[in-house]
């Protein structure tokens, strides 16, 4: 069996299910210990300690002033890309940016009887991007962090990037540069997250790290948030699947397949009213899977963490979707808008059989760093909001003050605090 497959009534579904819903792992004592220790170093004898870290799990030698990534050396990667590559970045970047265009937010005020109330945006000074390489590198999240950063008006960011090996992938330098980010940092890792957290001569300080990462990256980013922010605490990648009787199974093994391929720990889970479908689908991921490059990684995370609840109806599926929260949802049914009404909890939703996931992940414009584990219940997709801060201004005049005095007095001194009513008294009462 590809996946386990359990219908509604089965007495294994309710543990089963449990076991979804409580997929997120924040990690352990021992991986905090180990990762609290590199960043301990990294912040006492910075470039140092970020150098033989990244020897150590890298392979990669670097001195100091190789740390950052020389502008000549993204120059010369567009010498190693193929120009149509090239140009669908360029297209995805368009998209993403438009998309992220329409989140942004301006600042503003209201005057009413001699009081001023306003609400004040202003870009983040500085953010840095950790993408993911090593396996595999990805130019796609260079443009999915880097972007709603610059629409926000973010003056300085900073990428960094392991490099195993010192085998740079072009891609992702030439992504950085289409969208102007010319600070990109060879090293990844938990050294990474605590060279922007701490600061160190070769990589100044930041105030946000965002971006996705392995589990140690993970751990790294929830322990230094505090001294910076961070965007989320990423999981394993992760897809659910709603689809009727009618849904065709080549589309949905294809889909579910290519969540997958992502690696051993990927979540996949599929909700159908169809028995029948779901043994169609098995038959199809079989098939399909043959030909996979990622063949073994796809079979691990699917029989580890795949799982197909037969379900009795469209209503049940909507409501063990919302409660499980996925990082992407699917739905394959006659009306999928009509779903789409019962839905609530989700990072990011794709509707029909004619819109895959990966569309979200390259070029139909949402960004792709979405929250996972069931975090989608009080979290949200990367955006411009995210790279934001907002002040409140009030100003009063004396009589406006005088109006709502008396309320303040009486709630400040309700609470003890005879010197926040002061505040007042001082100014009204001995002013009168």
């Amino acid at each position: 069996m590809i996946m386990k497959t359990i219908p509604f009534k089965d007495p294994k579904f309710k543990s089963a299910y449990k076991k979804v819903l409580n997929r997120l792992n924040l990690g352990d004592g021992g991986l905090d210990t180990l990762v609290q220790g590199i960043l301990n170093d990294v912040q006492k004898r910075g470039d140092r300690a970020v150098i033989e870290y990244t020897h150590q799990f890298d392979r990669l030698k670097l001195k100091p002033t190789e740390i950052r990534v020389t502008k000549k050396e993204i120059k010369d990667a567009y010498k190693e890309a193929d120009p149509e590559v090239i140009e669908s970045l360029k297209f995805a970047a368009k998209r993403i940016t438009d998309f992220h265009q329409r989140q942004k937010q301006e600042g503003w005020s209201v005057k009413n009887k001699g009081i001023y109330l306003g609400q004040r945006v202003h870009p983040l000074e500085a953010v840095g991007l950790y993408v993911p390489g090593g396996k595999a590198a990805y130019p796609s999240s260079v443009l999915m962090n880097a972007i709603p950063a610059i629409v926000a008006g973010v003056p300085r960011l900073a990428i960094t990037t392991p490099i195993p090996e010192g085998l740079c992938n072009p891609y992702c330098l030439i992504a950085a540069d289409l969208v102007g980010v010319d600070e990109v940092y060879r090293v990844g890792g938990v050294q990474a997250v605590g060279a922007l957290a701490y600061g160190t001569k070769a990589i100044p300080k930041v105030d946000k790290i965002v971006g996705p990462g392995n589990k140690y990256v993970a751990a790294a980013k929830r322990l230094v948030y505090g001294l910076v922010d961070i965007d989320m605490v990423a999981g394993p990648s992760e897809l659910l699947i709603i689809a009727d009787a009618d849904a065709n199974p080549a589309y949905l093994a294809s889909d579910l397949i290519s969540q997958a391929e992502h690696d051993e720990e990927a979540v996949v889970i599929f909700l159908s009213t169809s028995a029948k479908l779901v043994t169609s689908v098995m038959k199809a991921m079989e098939k399909q899977l043959k030909t996979l490059p990622r063949k073994k990684i796809a079979q691990t995370a699917l029989k580890k963490n795949g799982v197909a609840f037969i379900v009795p109806n469209l209503n049940e599926a909507a409501k063990m979707s919302n409660e499980i929260a996925p990082e992407h949802l699917s739905v394959f049914t006659k009306k999928p808008f009509q779903v789409l009404k019962k839905l609530t909890n989700a990072g990011s939703i794709f509707l029909g059989e004619d819109t895959p996931q990966s569309l979200g992940d390259y070029v139909a414009g949402p960004n792709h760093v979405l929250p996972t584990g069931g975090t989608a219940r009080f979290s949200s997709p990367l955006s411009v909001d995210d790279f934001v801060r907002k002040s409140s201004v009030i100003s009063y005049t004396r009589n406006a003050l005088k109006r709502d005095g008396d309320h303040l007095i009486r709630i400040a001194e309700v609470e003890g605090l005879t010197a926040h009513a002061n505040m007042v008294r001082i100014r009204v009462k001995n002013n009168a």
